[in-house]
């Protein structure tokens, strides 16, 4: 054996081990065969399991699996997409355009309205030659035209015409002019206007109800188109022309039949006269145009009288419609139980609303002082007819 020290010298240092260049070889030669086992394993491993077939025909079948299940999918997306376009799409190509239904009203006539037009001329005293040539202003300064002084008498007639002149002037006129009518020599010119007059029976005596018919006809005739009119007649009750009247004065009772409407009760009351049993009657408005003026003269001719005397009930009709009128013309034979009183209460509400009121008194002076007083308390005119139709006019 070799001494202890021999093993020293040749690369050992208390322990057996190779020295450290073969160590090195030996690690290196190792490490590399380390390495090509490692990389072996797996390929043989995996070449071991394709080459199996077992597994060949798993992975075919997990392929197939994939493809189909892919396809489904597509499918699916694909319908599920379509479905979705449909909800949208089909209602808009399957919904029917809307008709519009549009209605025209027939246009309304033209009303004409004129303007009041007066005469501001005065009839003036001859003038002497001389002054017949206008005087000319003269000007320091140049100027295109000249301005004519007309001529002033010193002193001009102020004339205008006493009380029987400018009766008896605007009586004897016909009282027409664009946008009015005239009744009984009254002229009126307004949009609105309503005739009250008096049906009752004693109408019928001295040719007051012809001479009444005939003025009412004639003054209707006038209305200018377009004009809103309405006509009440009265007795001891009040109705719209063309109403039908039943009146029994024994029983206290009456029924104003309108054609292809409702009927309207009165009765009679004690001692405060005649009032609506109910809802009361409510006069309309019409528009004048040739048709309508025409059945409106029809009625008057053809309207029979009533009994009673009450010519608060018309009045009160009148005032009661809708809108009111601009002019009641109103006219009644002969004086009434409680006129005078009449007189202050439908003058306070007429003035109220702003509504005229003329009077007439045909062939009854005594009514005078009343129908005098409601002209006055509304600013209206009062006139008296006689028995040849002749009007002088009071206010």
């Amino acid at each position: 054996m070799r001494p202890f020290g021999s093993f020293r010298k040749r690369g050992f240092s208390g322990h057996l081990r190779p020295s450290r260049k073969k160590q090195g070889e030996i690690s290196s030669k190792e490490t590399r065969d380390f390495h090509v086992l490692r990389q072996e394993e797996p390929t043989n491993t995996v070449s071991q399991h394709i080459q199996s077939p077992e597994t060949e025909a798993e992975l075919r079948r997990q392929r197939r699996m994939a493809t189909t299940m892919s396809m489904v999918i597509a499918v699916l997306s694909v319908a599920l997409i379509g479905l979705i376009l449909a909800f949208i799409i089909l209602p808009s190509l399957s919904q029917k355009s809307a008709t519009l239904v549009t209605y025209q009203a027939a246009m309304p006539e033209d009303v004409r309205l004129d303007q009041k037009r007066m005469d501001t001329q005065v009839q003036r005293k001859p003038s002497a030659p001389s002054s017949a040539m206008a005087k000319v202003i003269a000007s320091t300064s140049p100027a295109p035209i000249s301005v004519p002084v007309p001529e002033v008498t010193e002193n001009p007639s102020l004339e205008f015409g006493s009380d029987g002149d400018f009766g008896s002037g605007w009586g004897s006129g016909d009282g027409t002019g664009a946008g009015g009518t005239s009744f009984f020599g009254q002229s009126v010119r307004a949009e609105r206007i309503c005739y009250v007059i008096d049906f009752s029976s004693s109408m019928g005596s001295q040719g007051r109800a012809d001479l009444m018919r005939k003025e009412l006809s004639k003054s209707i005739g006038q209305l200018s188109h377009g004009t809103s009119y309405g006509i009440v007649f009265f007795s001891c009750i009040a109705w719209e022309a063309g109403n039908q009247v039943s009146l029994n004065r024994n029983g206290g009772t009456a029924v104003v039949k309108v054609p292809g409407g409702k009927n309207y009760k009165w009765k009679k009351a004690g001692g405060r006269g005649w009032g609506p049993d109910g809802i009361g009657q409510r006069a309309n408005w019409f528009t004048a145009s040739a048709k309508q003026l025409a059945d409106s003269r029809q009625i008057v001719k053809k309207a029979p009288l009533s009994s009673g005397t009450s010519w608060d009930k018309g009045i009160e009709m009148a005032l009661d419609m809708s809108p009111p009128p601009q002019v009641i013309c109103f006219m009644t034979d002969g004086v009434a139980s409680g006129s005078d009183v009449w007189a202050r209460q439908l003058g306070a509400k007429a003035k109220s609303r702003g509504v005229q009121i003329n009077c007439i008194a045909l062939m009854e002076p005594r009514a005078h002082k009343d129908l005098d007083e409601l002209a006055k308390r509304t600013g209206g005119r009062f006139s008296v007819v006689d028995k040849n139709g002749k009007h002088k006019h009071v206010r």
